[in-house]
């Protein structure tokens, strides 16, 4: 096909031709020029090649004459991306004393002068010179602003200093002159300091920048709301703060948590429960189950029914088996605590578990078993190894081996328990 369209684009050229040679044999026409006393006089056909002749030898002379300059800038770029590429991989290597040196004589290239700045910043800071990292972050020029403003909000995250990492994002925030990473950033700084408002308007724009995996946006996603959600002042802005979350956002036991604490701290122990039941029966979640016995004392009798009726789905959960000790302490169960506790700590020890062990000693009025149990829960902190408690009752041995129970794929096969 492409043979046919070349000989095609011929033959229109030739018939062309053969046409304007025609019409320019009639009259080839005349032209003239006349200057100081000089005639000059000639064809049309003559004149039109004699200018594109003169037109070609000034093109040929203009480029004769810039080559030594277009050389001599070619190799300075050569030489500029050379710095630079050695300035990175001195970087990366950690070697910042000798990637500020090089990249310091990639920046003399107005080219590579921005990336060179910015890396040059970071290496300053990354050896302990901030004064060197605020200097090269002044000399950047504007088309580099947002990402030196993001590299100074990161300097002073990293340094602790989140207050001033959000004065200085914000201004930039409200006129929309924040990088992705200048949005991120804020989100982080305004985290730390309590403004859970100002991280939650971060969300959109950094959701639009697409600059985070899928995972990593639904990780702060669920950071900022669970914020939001714990420091809601009052039931309505609660309410309103749950109802504002997608359906898929309420689905995660994170904030499926947070709320559920929160709105146990306003009293609203009922809507607490409602939600971590609902969450329980689509998916099982050990963080819920323990929240569930974090919920206070007021309905305990009606938790403690659900909880027992979870051991049919985790048998083998230390976190639920927690909570049952939590919500046997409240009703007074003491007896049928310390067995919950004792499984507990033989699967999965924890400072939590021995917490509830101390409370049901101290509720047993064994006040040296509580000590005990609460100096363990420190321990257990710590990484320490804690130490073991007598048991209050003399009784046989409790069989704390894992029960194993029959799991069944989704086509109904059984298969052994997941580790």
């Amino acid at each position: 096909m492409r043979l046919w369209r070349t000989v095609l684009l011929f033959l229109l050229a030739a018939f062309v031709a053969a046409l304007a040679w025609h019409w320019l044999a009639a009259d080839p026409g005349y032209v003239q020029v006349r200057l100081r006393g000089t005639t000059v006089e000639s064809s049309l056909v003559v004149a039109i090649a004699l200018l594109l002749l003169a037109w070609a030898s000034l093109t040929l002379a203009w480029g004769l004459a810039r080559w030594p300059f277009r050389a001599w800038g070619r190799s300075v770029k050569r030489r500029g991306r050379e710095r630079l590429a050695a300035g990175l991989t001195a970087f990366a290597e950690g070697d910042y004393a000798q990637a500020e040196r090089d990249l310091a004589r990639a920046a003399q290239n107005s080219a590579f002068r921005t990336p060179a700045l910015l890396v040059s910043a970071r290496a300053a800071y990354e050896r302990g010179a901030p004064e060197r990292a605020s200097q090269a972050l002044d000399d950047v020029g504007a088309g580099g602003l947002r990402a030196a403003d993001a590299t100074r909000a990161r300097f002073l995250v990293e340094g602790g200093r989140h207050a001033e990492a959000l004065a200085l994002l914000k201004p930039k925030a409200a006129t929309g002159e924040l990088s992705p990473r200048g949005w991120r950033l804020l989100a982080e700084a305004a985290l730390a300091c309590g403004e859970v408002q100002a991280a939650l308007d971060a969300l959109p724009a950094i959701a639009r920048s697409q600059s985070l995996t899928a995972d990593a946006q639904a990780a702060l996603e669920t950071r900022v709301l669970a914020a939001v959600l714990a420091a809601a002042p009052d039931a309505t802005r609660l309410a309103a703060a749950w109802s504002g979350a997608t359906r898929a956002q309420r689905k995660r036991a994170e904030l499926v948590a947070a709320f559920a604490r929160r709105a146990a701290g306003l009293g609203q122990v009922l809507a607490a429960m409602d939600e971590i039941e609902s969450a329980q029966r689509r998916e099982w979640s050990d963080l819920l189950a323990t929240v569930y016995g974090e919920l206070g004392a007021a309905e305990a009798g009606a938790r403690l029914h659900v909880a027992e009726s979870w051991l049919a789905l985790a048998p083998n959960s230390a976190p639920l088996l927690t909570t049952l000790g939590r919500l046997y302490v409240l009703q007074g169960q003491y007896g049928k605590a310390e067995d919950a506790l004792e499984r507990a700590l033989a699967l999965t020890p924890s400072a939590a578990t021995w917490e509830a062990v101390g409370d049901c000693r101290k509720g047993e009025n064994d006040l040296a078993g509580a000590a005990t149990a609460y100096a363990n829960a420190l321990r257990c902190m710590r990484g320490e190894a804690t130490v073991a408690l007598a048991p209050l009752l003399a009784r046989d041995a409790l069989d704390t081996r894992p029960i194993a129970f029959e799991e069944r794929s989704e086509h109904g096969v059984p298969r052994l328990p997941a580790a």
